[in-house]
């Protein structure tokens, strides 16, 4: 099966890209300020991503600070043809994979997956109601509520529903950190929703970009031991 490729870049993307260059090339001349930047940019994301793939939260935090490390001493891997984050979330991506076979658990992310009939491709443009009085007093609940059923998701489907509905990637960027094509992403997020449906219904995705925050003191301790890191290997300008 081809990989998907990038799709054409909008002025907006281009500009990003261009952001993401000048920032890659301060951390190459040893920026500390760089460093944290990049990392407070997409802590979330990484987070994310890496829990789409573990179920625990301490080791999808481990996999956040192995992704900045591989990602940073090796920052001539970055060539600027996708987004900077999505790059970094490929890595997150085989740094969680390399964990999960440490710990004698297997997964192919490009496998097929048990036959399942999705939901029609109509779905994908309900809309929620708004929250009422109630349910906004109850969205604490909830959202603990979501992110269980997400856990208990197999790892095929709960890694395409955190980048698309948690994280809210494209469907191209989607397909391009996981390695699997439009059709692969587009499928195991229909079959995701209905799974959480069953349990949760369609308030889901309303409250999906609220769940897995990684932010405060965890953010922190990342940066923190990163840039630790990358000062002891000698990757950041002293003064």
């Amino acid at each position: 099966m081809p990989l998907p490729t990038a799709p054409p870049q909008a002025p907006e993307i281009a500009e990003q890209r261009r952001a993401d260059a000048d920032l890659v090339r301060q951390a190459r001349d040893g920026d500390a300020a760089a460093f944290a930047t990049i990392m407070r940019r997409h802590n979330r994301l990484l987070f994310r991503t890496a829990r789409g793939l573990l179920s625990d939260d301490a080791e999808a935090q481990d996999v956040v600070q192995e992704t900045y490390l591989r990602a940073f001493v090796s920052m001539h891997g970055f060539r600027g043809d996708a987004a900077l984050g999505t790059w970094l979330a490929r890595i997150a991506i085989n740094a969680a994979l390399d964990l999960q076979r440490k710990k004698g658990r297997f997964l192919v992310l490009d496998a097929d997956a048990a036959a399942a009939d999705p939901e029609p491709e109509a779905a994908m443009s309900d809309r929620v109601a708004p929250e009422s009085p109630e349910a906004a007093a109850a969205r604490t609940e909830l959202r603990g509520f979501l992110q269980t059923a997400i856990d208990r998701l197999p790892p095929i489907y709960r890694s395409v529903f955190m980048l698309r509905a948690v994280e809210e990637l494209s469907v191209e960027e989607t397909a391009l950190c996981l390695g699997v094509s439009h059709e692969v992403v587009k499928t195991r997020f229909l079959r995701s929703r209905a799974m959480l449906r069953e349990t949760l219904g369609a308030r889901i995705e309303a409250e999906a970009p609220q769940a897995f925050v990684f932010a405060g003191a965890r953010c922190d301790a990342v940066v923190a031991q990163v840039l630790a890191e990358l000062q002891r290997r000698g990757l950041i300008r002293s003064g």
